[in-house]
């Protein structure tokens, strides 16, 4: 039976359940724009993930970082540790531009680092002192490669292996101009070695790996990239570094620079940093230069270098008119090495080298800037005969020069007064060499200070290594002797001498008071 419901209580009824119907409708609405929005937004997506014949397309090569870890463990055995001990006798030692301290390469006379370090000397009375560094073993009876500043002044050297056998090492070599010393450790049994590479052959952007022994860590692998060739961070002529962005620390410092097929290319020796850390600005020696130098010490326990007597600047684009040379684009960089003096009686004066020829090649190959000459020649045997081709006036000429050697010529007399007075300074000669290195012009006659005593007169006055004095007291010196004698001489009327002297170009007086303190 169906009940029939009055009218009243009908529309009554009704009216309560309207707003949910409404609400219900407009809900269904809703929902259906929803899915309208998700379906126009899921074809606009799709569109977007299909190929378009008008849209960039980058051609790339993918390859997966390198994996070192085979290199690593091949060449562990052959990397050492290196400690050595000294003795500290009251001089001051400085802590530099080096991974693990010690004085720049080519410091021995005192010329600071070109890099911003901080430098802390230290006071150290009859102690004795221990230096950290890194080395490799190149042959199986023990010859060892490390940096000069790692073991220069060493009584006694430690090399340590990986697997913590300990030998005592003999210094073969040292050569402070390259930073680079040859030791020789001894076993019964032969060493694990590793091989010397062609740097030659490097490139920026390839993948290198350094180990060493960083703040006493031992064994410690770091991989980058190099950055640069043939870097000039301004140490003197033969400066020509591979730069690489791999971290190198303190205790780095004589270490092997690997390529990928476990080759050596360089021996990594400094680094570029405000706080003494690396900011993975590194340099390392190439190994090409590592291989006529190590051959060298093995052979005499010293290096010759070749010697011509020349000094050379670059061709600037400005001069390029005035020297006849021929033009050049204008984003490149002049070619050639312009000699702007020669040494009096030198194989170059001999050979008919003119100031004003600008060097174009050397045997045949291409001569680019005056280091680049530098280093060539340095690398030359003594008593070789090469031929240099010059531009002289707006045509080319062949000069034929025998090579000195850069040692026994006397323009490299490296004569040096240990205590020339009591203003306590060290003198050397200008040496043509010691000229390139601190930019001295020929003109200059005079002796170079390389070395300064701590709180001596000359230290109090404000003198500095590098400092050419040129005259004492108005009297000119062009000699150490001559130097000594003249300031002994007006000190014994006299508490005061008046220096002239050289520094960056510019020519200063400088008066130094002598007293007990020296």
């Amino acid at each position: 039976m169906i009940n029939i419901l009055d009218k009243n209580k009908l529309v009554k009824a009704f009216s309560q359940v309207t707003p949910y119907i409404k609400q219900g409708l407009l809900a269904s609405l809703l929902v259906g724009s929803s899915i309208s929005m998700v379906n126009v937004n899921s074809a606009r997506a799709a569109d977007l993930l299909n190929e378009h014949a008008g849209a960039i397309k980058p051609v790339t090569s993918t390859q997966n970082l390198p994996n070192f870890v085979n290199l690593v463990k091949q060449v562990r055995p052959a990397v050492v540790s290196i400690t050595s001990k000294m003795t500290a006798g009251g001089e001051d030692q400085m802590i530099s531009g080096f991974p693990d301290g010690g004085n720049f390469p080519g410091g021995s006379g005192g010329f600071s680092s070109p890099f911003p370090f901080p430098m802390f000397p230290q006071q150290m009375p009859k102690q004795i002192i221990e230096a950290r560094g890194s080395g490799f073993i190149i042959s199986p009876d023990g010859y060892v490669v490390t940096n000069n500043h790692v073991v220069k002044g060493a009584k006694i050297i430690t090399v340590s292996l990986e697997d913590g056998s300990k030998y005592q090492a003999k210094i073969i070599g040292l050569d402070p101009k390259t930073d680079l010393a040859l030791l020789k450790i001894k076993s019964d049994k032969p060493f694990s070695f590793i091989q010397l590479g062609d740097s030659n052959g490097v490139e920026a952007g390839e993948w290198v790996v350094a180990v060493g022994d960083p703040y006493g860590l031992g064994g410690t692998v770091t991989a980058g990239i190099v950055s640069a060739r043939g870097r000039d961070i301004g140490d003197g002529p033969y400066d020509s570094f591979i730069q690489i962005d791999a971290p190198i620390n303190r205790g780095n410092s004589g270490g092997p620079l690997f390529s990928q097929d476990g080759k050596v290319i360089g021996v990594n020796t400094a680094i570029l940093s405000p706080s003494g850390g690396s900011i993975g600005i590194g340099f390392a020696i190439p190994s090409n230069t590592v291989k006529s130098i190590i051959g060298q010490l093995e052979k005499n326990g010293h290096v010759t270098r070749g010697y011509i007597g020349v000094a050379a600047q670059s061709v600037t684009s400005s001069m390029i008119k005035a020297l006849k040379l021929p033009a050049v684009d204008h984003d490149k960089a002049p070619q050639g090495a312009l000699i702007a003096s020669i040494s009096p009686d030198s194989p170059a004066e001999k050979g008919g080298l003119n100031v004003g020829d600008v060097v174009l090649s050397l045997d045949g190959k291409d001569v680019k800037d005056p280091r680049e000459l530098a280093v060539r020649v340095a690398s030359i045997i003594p008593g070789t005969t090469i031929k240099l081709v010059v531009l002289r006036d707006g045509v080319k000429k062949d000069i034929t020069i025998k090579v000195a050697n850069l040692n026994d010529d006397k323009q490299d007399n490296k004569e040096i007064v240990k205590k020339p007075s009591n203003i306590g300074v060290a003198l050397s000669p200008l040496t043509p060499d010691i000229r390139q290195q601190i930019g001295v012009e020929e003109t200059v006659k005079g002796v170079v200070i390389s070395g300064i005593k701590s709180n001596s007169p000359a230290d109090r006055a404000g003198l500095q290594t590098g400092d050419v004095i040129v005259s004492v007291d108005n009297h000119p010196v062009d000699n150490p002797s001559a130097a000594t004698d003249t300031i002994a001489s007006v000190l014994k009327k006299d508490t005061n001498v008046l220096l002239r002297i050289v520094r960056g170009g510019q020519s200063l007086f400088v008066p130094v008071t002598s007293g007990d303190n020296n």
